[in-house]
């Protein structure tokens, strides 16, 4: 099979290797799929560039969608020719979806309504999940104020529609190139980050009560604004990255006597039973089309090292994805 892959950390074009590869078979309880899509996320590029590599060689990417090819042992034959998309193809394993196929857990690959296409089934795994959890993390929403940062962002994007339909008011942060992106997914109030006193803008915006809750892309930046009184007492912060991979400070006074609640969570590793439930709500929305996807920017396998470098630039709006044939 095609496939690219990496054998060091480096450098999108000093790393990355397009070439052949023997193809995987499905072992006890797998489905091999035949990749037509592959989404490329940030949290790939970061393995690319500097996370401990945990076999000689890398196929990256844990995102994608395609066709079930073959089946294994315990698992029923009416799954080969299924749509699917994957989640966690290169999760704590070195075969990702950057390649034709991939061999994955069956329940790994969830099947994909007909109306969905492959490129974006390719971007559900990461930004979709995500955020359907951390929207869910804040409990009943329905007439309460949300700040999303990076509203305009992959999972920002899904974040702010979600949160609208469970009734919410949302308030994003968006750079000004960004912003009609966020005003179509929903977005009520905008705050132009680079430009505009986060703090104060919320503050005007909610009476000087300060929001309900927060989804937060980076912890970095948005643990300041706590002390400032962004989020309202007894409110909740959920949050899924930071630009910073070392310490963030936290202040305690402000978690303290706001009595405020901060949850943090990585995709990649939520529970079997909360899997099921983004996983399950996730299918519904899709069916009733209830969602609007943003891909882009589409690259071929053979120029996975120009797709990282989009993803790494961060000037393109919408989600990256390798197209695979």
């Amino acid at each position: 099979m095609k496939a690219a892959w990496y054998d060091r950390n480096g450098e999108a074009r000093e790393v990355l290797v397009v070439g052949e590869m023997e193809t995987p078979k499905p072992g006890p309880g797998e489905v091999l799929v035949r990749l037509h899509a592959s989404g490329v996320n940030p949290s790939d590029v970061k393995s690319r560039k500097g996370r401990p590599m945990i076999a000689p060689r890398i196929i990256p990417h844990s995102d994608g969608a395609g066709i079930i090819n073959a089946v294994g042992k315990g698992v029923e034959n009416s799954r080969v020719g299924q749509r699917v998309w994957v989640w966690n193809g290169q999760w704590k394993r070195p075969m990702g979806t950057a390649a034709e196929y991939i061999a994955v857990p069956q329940e790994q690959a969830v099947p994909l309504p007909s109306n969905i296409d492959f490129a974006t089934g390719a971007c559900l795994g990461i930004p979709a999940l995500t955020a359907l959890h951390a929207v869910s993390l804040h409990g009943d929403i329905a007439g309460k104020t949300l700040l999303i940062t990076g509203a305009a962002a992959a999972v920002g994007h899904y974040a702010v529609q979600i949160a609208k339909l469970r009734g919410a008011r949302v308030i994003g942060t968006v750079s000004p190139v960004r912003q009609a992106h966020a005003r179509a997914a929903g977005v009520d109030e905008l705050i132009d980050y680079r430009h505009e006193d986060v703090a104060e803008r919320v503050k005007a915006l909610t009476g000087g009560k300060g929001v309900d809750g927060i989804i937060d892309m980076d912890l970095s930046s948005t643990a300041a604004l706590l002390p400032k009184g962004v989020l309202a007492p007894h409110g909740t912060m959920v949050c899924y990255g930071s630009n910073v991979a070392g310490d963030i400070p936290i202040s305690f006074p402000a978690m303290l006597w706001g009595s405020l609640k901060l949850s943090v969570f990585v995709v990649y590793d939520l529970l079997p039973d909360e899997r099921t439930a983004a996983v399950d709500e996730l299918t519904r929305l899709l069916e009733a089309e209830a969602l609007k996807h943003s891909v882009g920017a589409t690259f071929p396998l053979d120029e996975i090292a120009a797709a990282h470098e989009g993803v790494e630039g961060g000037r393109l709006t919408g989600n990256v994805v390798l197209t695979l044939g």
